[in-house]
């Protein structure tokens, strides 16, 4: 138990990092919804929704190709980090150079003409947060969890500090006192445009704080390295694209295949936009999680009780995604009001939502088998296939079941590409993973929603105290079979 009390300890300081950062974050949420109107809210939700396509393009997937070819033995002097960060860089200098000479039509082409800037300043974003990425990656190699964290949290408290400025509190004090010193940089016709500005800010101060790590470009540039980095990276980079087709496709095309006007498809896509983040905590965790355990999953792939631990470390996981699972949904009444009440019509997404991302975390524990086995050709397969489901069922769901087709969609597609990963991943590399166990503890978990749900209309004890009950009772539950489990051991 100790390599995973390991595990454990650095997905905390990811985790509490992170859940401190994105909580933090979370209150852009409240913030955009009472501030900006549905429509408004859209259109930020469209340009993230682009973000995530380009930030893999623009990272070409070398983050987990430099994991796969660091050199533990010379790290001063590592040359597949400073291949991989020559060529990160270069890579966005160009995107830059490009984007830069053709913002004109494509601000046109997106229908954002009055806008230019818009296009600009996420172009910025991009390319500082791909270049940052590889530095990200070097501190969670040599574990360095809490330098990573420290960055992340600085980044987001930018973020939140001006947004919370210019959108908040500039525009009382302007209607209060127009002719404030504090209002020297404020001009109100910029609006919407204060989201963007909050977040380049923030990438410029984290590309800065991670110049010492940037200095391992001097180190040079590797051609043998390089072609080892990218024949088992460009394989990862379609996981990636395709990942984020699953991930964040709905949002782009709910513009286009809603059955209304385009003004009307706007602020349904800032409804489902929003209410999404109310999935944030499970979020949260998979992310942590991915920080914590991408490096774990290959310095530990050569012991020999290697395939065991992956399977407890899947359990737990589970188990843990279970328990948030329920905390969201069976105190959902509560979570509600982090949304404005134009937002809340989309709130019967988020149970779909959630066990979609737990999927999707079920599946980042199984994919490690192709990473291990250097197969992550299969593994873009997997992902392709499972971004062409996503295309399908969206342009088949969308018109006629408007976000939440969407939703099911989501899921369907990340519970698809976890059966399909682990039929591979048994064949490839075999792991003994306790699927009726996990299946049970899934199952457990929507079973007790839907006694909550059942029991909405006619419990006689509040709400609150019927959630707590039946989330007791999973812990409960949890704790008595994994008990069990342990007395069977040696």
């Amino acid at each position: 138990m100790g390599i995973l009390k390991k595990l454990a300890s650095q997905t905390a300081i990811y985790g509490l990092s992170s859940i401190f950062g994105r909580f933090l974050n979370y209150l852009l949420v409240p913030l955009y919804t009472y501030h900006f109107s549905a429509e408004e809210y859209g259109v930020v939700s469209e340009f993230y929704a682009y973000a995530g396509f380009f930030s893999v393009l623009l990272l070409c997937g070398f983050e987990t190709g430099y994991f796969r070819f660091r050199d533990k033995e010379n790290p001063k002097r590592d040359r597949a980090y400073s291949t991989a960060l020559i060529f990160i860089v270069t890579l966005n200098l160009l995107f830059l150079l490009s984007i830069g000479l053709l913002n004109n039509a494509l601000s046109a082409a997106l229908h954002y003409a009055q806008h230019p800037e818009y296009v600009l300043f996420f172009t910025l974003i991009l390319s500082l947060d791909a270049i940052s990425a590889i530095p990200f990656a070097r501190l969670r190699a040599e574990h360095q969890a809490f330098r990573f964290a420290g960055i992340k949290l600085i980044e987001i408290l930018v973020t939140v500090s001006l947004s919370l400025f210019f959108i908040a509190y500039c525009p009382t004090l302007y209607q209060q006192n127009p002719q404030s010193p504090l209002l020297y940089f404020y001009r109100p016709e910029i609006g919407l445009g204060y989201v963007f500005i909050a977040n380049v800010s923030a990438s410029i101060i984290k590309f800065l704080l991670l110049s010492p790590q940037l200095r391992g470009i001097a180190w040079g540039f590797d051609r043998t390295v390089f072609i080892r980095l990218l024949r088992y990276s460009a394989p990862m980079a379609v996981v990636g694209f395709a990942g984020i087709i699953n991930e964040m496709l709905d949002r782009s095309l709910l513009k286009y295949l809603l059955p209304y006007d385009e003004q009307t498809n706007m602020q349904l896509l800032g409804i489902y936009s929003a209410c999404y983040k109310l999935s944030i905590l499970m979020s949260l965790f998979i992310q942590a999680f991915r920080y914590a355990a991408e490096p774990f999953f290959f310095s530990y792939a050569d012991k020999s009780d290697a395939r065991q631990i992956y399977a407890d470390v899947l359990k737990y996981f589970v188990i843990f995604c279970v328990a948030i699972f329920l905390i969201v949904t069976l105190y959902l009444d509560f979570f509600k009001y982090f949304v404005g009440e134009a937002f809340r019509p989309g709130l019967n997404a988020v149970p779909i939502l959630l066990l979609a991302n737990l999927c999707l975390g079920v599946y980042v524990n199984l994919s490690i088998w192709y990473k291990l086995t250097d197969k992550t050709l299969i593994g873009a397969y997997i992902s392709m296939a499972g971004a062409l489901l996503t295309i399908l069922l969206n342009v088949w769901w969308i018109p006629h079941f408007g976000y939440i087709g969407s939703a099911w969609a989501t899921l369907v597609c990340y519970g698809t590409m976890a059966v399909v990963s682990y039929a591979l991943g048994q064949y490839f590399y075999p792991v003994a993973y306790e699927v009726k166990k996990i299946a049970l503890y899934i199952l457990l978990g929507i079973s007790l929603y839907g006694i909550k749900i059942g029991s909405a209309d006619y419990a006689s004890q509040p709400a609150g105290l019927l959630a707590t009950e039946l989330f007791l009772i999973y812990l409960l539950t949890t704790a008595l079979l994994e008990r069990q489990l342990w007395r069977k051991r040696p």
